[in-house]
């Protein structure tokens, strides 16, 4: 909380940035530092809202506005036909989330725990879940591997469309399955005995300024990708796959890592792996929607074959280490190494 309040001081020097025409390359990275406490905020206001609305419903918020920071982000750069840095950001945050989150976390809660244990069906049920969609968004690709791209999000772009509706219809149904049928899955049987902080207006408060603001900022972030990239000699692939995950996922990544160091290693594998999956079954068919009404031309579901590899690598990952039951800072240094790799790759070997 202290940290996030320090951090907010990158909001006010993005507008004075903003104002006095700073480098595009310096706004870019300033933006990206005063994005992260906001996205902090927004999450502990959907959370605080939570503890008012019941474990159900607040259970309900979390999953939605879980990665609400993607979804703004994603909204401006489909707006400005940013297509491939969309589908990029969206892959790296399933990266990012599954190797570079539950390995640091892995890695630091083993340096203090020695071994880390967990329950095994919480994990396999969110990891089988994700194999699905691996599997769904592979399937358009293989499909159009020969066809234009003129025609992929032209003629068939009614394929996409599909596809997102049956990828969002699961995520609904898994959801209902996790809080209804089986609600102990993500402990909503304990979500009443989570005091709240903050009072209800003052919530909602932070909430809907902390959207405003984020909002204001990635609309401003977007526009400085294509000349910051030009400046710095960056791919887009970097920024997308790597640069605006980090960004994205911050605070919810820190809280992961600090579960861990309290051996909490339940609520850090749903903060990795079920935002991992909220991102495949729900923010990426809800920005194939989003592309249809703000987009210049419609932005398909085909992935890149090595945003796919990625993907499918991550999620084979994800189901090897949550069906153990047990973990250590050996196999989270691991992942941590896969990540580092991948990143390099995009950075030193343009795509």
């Amino acid at each position: 909380m202290k940290i996030l309040k320090v951090l907010l001081i990158f909001v006010l020097l993005s507008f004075v940035g903003m104002f006095l025409h700073w480098p595009p390359t310096a706004m870019f990275f300033l933006i990206c530092a005063a994005i992260i406490p906001l996205a902090g905020f927004l999450g502990m206001g959907t959370e605080e809202i939570a503890t008012y609305t019941g474990p159900r419903v607040g259970g309900f918020l979390n999953a939605t506005f879980g990665n609400a920071t993607e979804l703004i982000i994603s909204f401006f750069a489909i707006r400005a036909g940013l297509h491939d840095v969309v589908k990029a950001s969206l892959a790296g945050s399933v990266l990012g989330n599954i190797l570079l989150v539950l390995g640091c976390s892995i890695f630091f809660g083993g340096l203090r725990h020695k071994d880390l244990e967990y329950d095994a069906h919480l994990g396999t049920f969110t990891a089988t879940m994700l194999l699905f969609a691996v599997i769904g968004l592979s399937l358009p690709a293989l499909f159009m591997a020969k066809i234009p791209v003129e025609q992929i999000t032209g003629k068939y772009e009614n394929f996409s469309v599909a596809t997102s509706v049956i990828l969002i219809v699961i995520y609904i149904l898994g959801l209902i399955y996790s809080f209804v049928t089986r609600k102990d899955l993500y402990g909503v049987e304990h979500a009443e005995d989570i005091d709240s902080q903050w009072s209800l207006p003052f919530a909602i408060g932070v909430l809907a300024v902390s959207t405003i603001l984020i909002a204001i900022l990635s609309e401003k972030l977007v526009a400085y990708i294509e000349p910051m990239t030009k400046a710095a000699g960056i791919s887009d692939m970097f920024v997308g796959l790597i640069i605006i995950p980090i960004v994205g996922n911050a605070a919810e990544h820190s809280t992961a890592v600090i579960m861990a160091l309290k051996n909490k290693m339940d609520i850090t594998i749903e903060i990795a792996v079920g935002s991992s999956l909220q991102i495949a079954l729900f923010v990426i068919p809800v920005s194939i929607f989003m592309s249809l009404v703000v987009s210049p031309t419609p932005m398909s579901i085909v992935f890149k074959p090595i945003e796919l590899f990625l993907f499918a690598a991550s999620v084979f990952i994800a189901n090897q280490v949550v069906k153990a039951g047990r973990s250590n800072w050996l196999e989270g240094l691991k992942l941590i190494s896969i990540y580092a790799i991948a990143a390099l790759g995009f950075f030193m070997i343009p795509l």
